[in-house]
């Protein structure tokens, strides 16, 4: 039978819902992700320091361990400085597991002109970026406030005294604090990944973004003698932003300027953000631009 003697009708068929769509593209991108030895490896670094943690929780609980590795020193304290060494190393960890495993999600589909063939599918550009983004945000997870939770879960079942409701905060804090950080790092990891090709080159573009503006920030405070050159340095705003939410603050990072209102630090973050979002809007394109 001839080609034109067929008769076409569009497919009406079930339709899968917009949000398993997203799921299918987190699924593949975390495929992608793990699909490195070397991935494999960072991971099992960023999981080591939970050990020194977990034991540190035992001892701290155990009065036969505290006599039998302490002997007799400064008893260790579980407290919102404890959590907050947690936090912060867990999550330096993550910004490292970030720069390798970001630059591989959207830079292969870019290199490999594979975008416009994903988004002729049902799918949209902000469903694209929204999958891209659970990939990378659930990979992540994994290596913070999951494992942070646990551990605080950990203390509350070895402490012999009521401890839960007593440090309700610290929890929230550790999710918070988790939860900001990681978009901050996902949206960052995207956007370069998405403006760069090379892996490597993302890679340090992503540790560039973040210590770079904080060396200008510092040069801005000490010449103009003024504290808000620190909104530049991404660093010390997540840091401060960390003690604040776990009820840890430490005077010494206060500066001599003074601190930091909580708001400014909400609102860097954000603009920040809303840059990392511009970025990616304007390379997510559902066609190819060549240029004559």
């Amino acid at each position: 039978m001839s080609v034109y003697e067929h008769t076409y009708r569009p497919y009406a068929g079930p339709l899968t819902s917009p949000r398993s769509r997203i799921l299918v593209l987190a699924r593949y991108g975390m495929a992608e992700a793990w699909s490195s030895k070397i991935t494999i490896a960072l991971f099992v670094l960023c999981l080591l320091p939970l050990l020194t943690f977990l034991v540190g929780i035992y001892i701290a609980n155990n009065p036969l361990a505290q006599m039998a590795i302490l002997k007799g020193s400064k008893m260790l304290a579980i407290d919102a400085s404890y959590f907050l060494k947690i936090l912060t190393t867990q999550s330096w960890l993550a910004l490292i597991l970030c720069s390798w495993v970001a630059p591989r999600l959207v830079s292969f589909d870019l290199s490999d002109n594979a975008l416009p063939i994903v988004l002729s599918h049902p799918i949209s550009r902000v469903g694209y970026v929204a999958g891209k983004f659970l990939a990378l945000f659930s990979a992540l997870s994994v290596v913070t406030w999951i494992p942070a939770l646990l551990l605080f879960a950990f203390e509350c079942y070895s402490s012999p005294q009521p401890w839960f409701f007593a440090n309700l905060r610290i929890a929230f804090g550790l999710l918070a604090g988790s939860l900001i950080w990681l978009c901050f790092l996902s949206l960052l990891g995207l956007a370069i990944s998405a403006w760069v090709k090379w892996r490597v080159v993302a890679t340090g573009a992503i540790f560039a973004a973040l210590f770079v503006p904080a060396g200008v920030g510092g040069v801005v405070s000490a010449v103009l003698s003024t504290k808000w050159g620190f909104l530049f340095n991404m660093p010390y705003l997540i840091a401060t932003l960390w003690e604040r939410l776990l009820g840890a603050e430490n005077p010494r990072m206060i500066g001599a300027f003074g601190p930091l209102p909580t708001a400014a630090i909400l609102l860097v973050l954000l603009l920040t953000c809303a840059l990392f979002i511009a970025m990616l809007n304007a390379r997510i394109r559902a066609r190819e631009v060549v240029k004559g």
